[in-house]
């Protein structure tokens, strides 16, 4: 006698799940290269902090290696870490820089701390006292105030005669604060300024552009750039088009499809009243999934500039959210959408190829990175490369 539960099918998880992103390796690599060629005589590194800004470093990091990178950038040490199994020959840059207790990681994984404060300093001397030269990068706060040594004390250090002989940078780097903004005049101080400290680094290689700064042009390229967002399909300069394939598509299952007539209202707060009898799709997304609360229809009173919410995609029509955004559920209005084509069980597209990252993100009032960065962990996950494609 044989359990019935041992006759069923079994069944990708992928195409059971109740949401799944799908990561398009093959794009990603096309814009790694789009950078590289628009890096003209700079190299393009690759920025994979934050796992790969949500997408996974393993299967990203592996991709952009392959695709020719070999200067990759991470927030942490375990980061760089992880990243080492996957660029065995790349030089892997630790944006916090190190403290004590982390030197055995840095050795064993070849990483390079990128330093950024006089306590940084001091404390990489001490280490280079104890176990002789060892590579590191310098980062030079330019008009930031976020992270660096100031550009007096990075001009200081330049001229010190009697700091050691082990003390080898290989690299010293500044970002852009408007980088994104290309007639923001700051850019233009902040690259006289990093022109003057990488001088005083003669023969030190020198990095001052992420995504948006290499839209800005040659003279800002220097060295070695550091694309991030515009590798995942983002937009990196507000006002100009994305040139950038999308990378990233998320996807919720529908829940139920049901009626609701004129003059009814949707979600918590009953925030958002029919005007027509409508279909109502429920998709199995929420906050929880990084899905923010902010994309919601209505009742979000801090939000004014796109004041109708998101929209989602299905059958060829934009769908848009009604009422606000719960937990784990989002209501879509799909009164537009013809009966036959949808049914509970299809996929609403959240972004993707036909909802872009940005204007989904805009409608939060905030940027791709953070919804790319955001994603919760009930995402299936598959990733295509050039022969799924």
């Amino acid at each position: 006698m044989t359990d019935g539960r041992d006759e069923l099918m079994e069944t990708d998880p992928f195409d059971a799940a109740p949401l799944r992103l799908t990561v398009n390796l093959e794009a990603l690599a096309e814009n790694w290269r789009d950078m590289a060629a628009r890096s003209g005589r700079a190299r393009a590194g690759a920025v994979v902090k934050a796992d790969a800004y949500g997408l996974g470093i393993e299967d990203c990091g592996l991709t952009l290696y392959e695709a020719g990178a070999r200067d990759f950038f991470v927030a942490s040490a375990s980061e760089g870490e992880t990243l080492r199994a996957y660029a065995p020959e790349a030089r892997i840059f630790v944006l916090s820089g190190i403290w004590p207790g982390q030197e055995k990681t840095f050795f064993d994984s070849d990483l390079v701390p990128v330093l950024a404060s006089e306590e940084q300093l001091a404390f990489w001397m001490s280490v280079l006292a104890e176990h002789g030269p060892y590579p590191c990068a310098l980062q030079v706060d330019t008009g930031f105030n976020r992270l660096g040594l100031s550009v007096d004390e990075a001009l200081a250090l330049a001229d010190d005669v009697s700091r050691p002989t082990s003390f080898e940078p290989v690299l010293v780097l500044s970002h852009l604060h408007s980088g994104d903004t290309p007639d923001a005049e700051a850019n233009r101080r902040q690259l006289d300024l990093f022109r003057t400290v990488s001088a005083a680094f003669d023969g030190v290689e020198a990095s001052l552009s992420a995504s948006a700064g290499i839209f800005l042009g040659p003279d800002y390229h220097f060295d070695l750039t550091r694309p991030g967002i515009a590798l995942y399909g983002g937009q990196a300069c507000i006002g100009m088009g994305n040139p950038m394939r999308p990378v990233a598509t998320a996807e919720a299952r529908i829940v139920q499809i049901r009626e609701a007539k004129a003059g009814e209202t949707v979600s918590y707060g009953g925030t958002h009243r029919l005007a027509r009898d409508s279909r109502l799709a429920v998709a199995s997304v929420g906050y929880a999934d990084g899905y923010l609360r902010n994309l919601s229809g209505s009742g979000i009173p801090l939000r004014a500039s796109v004041p109708a919410g998101a929209f989602g995609f299905i059958a060829g029509t934009r769908v848009p959210v009604l009422g606000r955004i719960t937990m784990d559920l989002t209501i879509f209005d799909v009164t537009d959408v013809a009966i036959p084509a949808i049914r509970a069980g299809d996929y609403i597209e959240l972004f993707g190829p036909n909802m872009a990252l940005d204007d989904v993100a805009a409608a939060a009032g905030t940027i791709g990175y953070e919804l790319l960065t955001g994603l919760g962990l009930r995402y299936e996950r598959r990733s295509l490369g050039e022969d799924d494609i």
